[in-house]
């Protein structure tokens, strides 16, 4: 008996992701638990584990395809394979984000599935999946030759009592009705060559026929550099006037990058999109004298004080003095749900972190609550899984306030979009040596630029220049953080 198993619902309410790399091949046996596929959603890898024990028939999903949930991934067993229900077992072991337990009672095949994801009811019609082969249908009685599309095939298969009576009154070297000729040539056409539309538009841009590409593509479809190698061979055009425009659009197109618009990249997008145009965003900015921040980051680095794998960085004072402000202007740590303001007594302090798949927010919970050790760890800990990729979506929600740290790049200062689902975000920029007055004298100090950004709906312009001057004060004497 076969087995196939459908993309999950990993308990993040998303309805899609990519597939990103399979861990098993067809004919290979898999334990309860085994990793079989790691997968893309809008918030992180996932890797997904297997529902049962046996023979891995096909996978029936290419890497680099966008899913939606319930679409089956990978068939297990077959007519002579050798497949068994997952057991019962508090013991199995677990990876990834998603819930790896396993339910006891299987289907009727005998395939057990992850807690929370039923079986689906085996239908009569199924989807066929991209790249299979598919019954065409019968060809018109009238041309055995393939129908390039369903209009072409109404079109061909259409009656034309006006354009044989005209075709028989002409002479022959009369050119047949512009009717008759668009039917026959329909009809005869070869079928539509597999592109996907911007492979197209680059075909039309340089003047490449498609039906006469030779296709490379996985699935016999037509690649972009498929296009590129024909519009080479026939660089010589019959027009003198339109050889630059070809070789011009060529060129761009061999210097062009075209990045997938999905997952992380894409739900940043949306959430940035959502926050910049429903909240009327306010930004405030302070230069701050930070060379006692400065001074004790550098005294906390060679004492290892704080323990001798921790690392510390000017963003764990930042991170401290923003938690203690917020304990002195509550309110700039809230949000507005429907008619009312909450106001959170926690910090779920986010550190927005740029990696390779997307800028995503994670937080550290009940910072407020930290001594600087415990905070240096949680920061650690979540930029380390933040570059893995593999930030659960648990350590992405319940943010109450954000520092975005614009200094690494080497930028003094910016306006950034808050975190939905918040009130304020502060961007810390980079620390540099300049002239500052000290008692009344030009003295080199490090200084640095912070900056506000809040939802003028929750906070007014006090409240903000109040949380911003106390941020401020704080990365100045940072002994007053301890009162």
């Amino acid at each position: 008996m076969s087995f196939e198993f459908p993309l999950p619902d990993v308990g993040e309410g998303l309805t899609e992701a990519d597939i990103v790399a399979w861990k098993v091949a067809p004919g290979d046996t898999v334990t309860v638990n085994q990793i079989l596929v790691e997968i893309e959603t809008a918030k992180s890898l996932v890797e997904l584990p297997s529902p049962q024990a046996g023979t891995v028939g096909a996978l029936l999903v290419e890497e680099g395809q966008t899913i939606e949930v319930g679409t089956p991934i990978i068939r297990f067993g077959g007519d002579d394979a050798n497949t068994e229900a997952a057991p019962a077992s508090a013991d199995a072991p677990a990876s990834g984000s998603a819930e790896k337990s396993v339910d006891a009672s299987g289907d009727a095949d005998g395939g057990a599935t992850l807690v929370g994801y039923g079986a689906k009811e085996t239908s009569s019609k199924r989807r066929p999946r991209k790249g299979a082969s598919v019954p065409a249908p019968a060809a018109p009685a009238a041309s055995a030759a393939p129908v390039a599309s369903a209009a072409q095939a109404a079109e061909a298969a259409a009656p034309a009592p006006a354009a044989a009576p005209a075709a028989q009154a002409q002479s022959s070297s009369t050119p047949a009705p512009a009717a008759q000729s668009q039917s026959a040539s329909a009809a005869a056409s070869p079928s539509k060559p597999l592109a996907k539309p911007p492979v197209r538009k680059l075909a039309k841009d340089l003047g490449v026929d498609l039906s006469q590409v030779t296709p490379t593509g996985p699935r016999g479809d037509v690649t972009r550099d498929d296009v590129h190698a024909a519009a080479n061979r026939t660089a010589a055009p019959t027009s003198g006037a339109t050889a630059p425009a070809a070789a011009s659009a060529s060129d761009q197109g061999a210097l062009e990058e075209r990045i997938p618009f999905k997952g992380v990249t894409k739900m940043m997008a949306k959430a940035m999109v959502d926050s910049a145009f429903t909240m009327p965003h306010v930004t405030e900015f302070l230069d701050v004298d930070v060379t006692e921040t400065m001074a004790m980051v550098r005294r906390l680095k060679s004492t290892k004080f704080l323990g001798e794998d921790v690392k510390v960085s000017p963003l764990l004072i930042v991170a401290k003095a923003v938690a203690w402000a917020v304990g002195r202007n509550p309110r700039i740590n809230s949000c507005l749900e429907g008619d009312e303001i909450v106001v959170k007594k926690y910090v779920n302090l986010g550190i927005a972190a740029a990696t390779p798949r997307g800028l995503i927010v994670p937080n550290i919970k009940n910072a407020q609550a930290m001594g600087l050790g415990e905070l240096a760890q949680g920061i650690q800990d979540l930029t380390a899984l933040a570059r893995s990729g593999k930030t659960p979506p648990a350590d992405q929600a319940g943010g109450t306030i954000t520092i975005t740290n614009v200094g690494v790049f080497g930028v003094d200062a910016g306006t950034p979009i808050i975190n939905p689902g918040e009130a304020a975000i502060l961007a810390f920029g980079q620390v540099r040596k300049k002239p500052w007055v000290v008692d009344d004298e030009i003295v080199p100090r490090e200084i640095t630029t912070l900056s506000v950004s809040a939802d003028h709906r929750v906070v007014d312009g006090e409240i903000i220049s109040k949380f911003l001057a106390d941020v401020g004060r704080g990365l100045e004497d940072p002994t007053l953080m301890l009162a």
